[in-house]
């Protein structure tokens, strides 16, 4: 029973959070009766891209530490995306693309290290 609620928790932050990402003017007049606009829409997608890796933490069988994985790669490319687009870019920015990417590389080092045996 308690895998079986905890998938279905993963599946609907997932599924949550794809629509952040993909259609966050949407969700935002669904749940709120207002269409999101401005600064809101990257910020919103930033949290779609924490649902994902709310879920992939939720699933079954997984770890944090994928769940981190997944943010930190997924909220490093959109950042990079925003950073090349140059439409939002603060004097922090480039430094936090530069940090999520070193931590999506340990993260992936630590992940790929837990699945071989020593």
């Amino acid at each position: 029973m308690k895998n079986r609620v905890l998938t279905v928790a993963a599946v609907l932050e997932v599924a949550t959070g794809m629509a952040l990402l993909i259609v966050p003017s949407l969700v935002g007049r669904l749940l709120f009766g207002e269409e999101l606009t401005g600064i809101v829409i990257p910020v919103a997608r930033v949290l779609g891209i924490a649902l994902i890796a709310l879920g992939v933490c939720c699933w079954p069988g997984s770890t944090a530490l994928y769940g981190m994985l997944a943010y930190s790669g997924l909220v490093t490319l959109y950042l990079l995306y925003l950073a090349i687009r140059g439409e939002w870019v603060g004097p922090l920015l480039w430094p936090v693309v530069a940090l999520h990417g070193i931590l999506t590389v340990l993260l992936a080092r630590a992940s790929f290290q837990s699945r071989t045996p020593e």
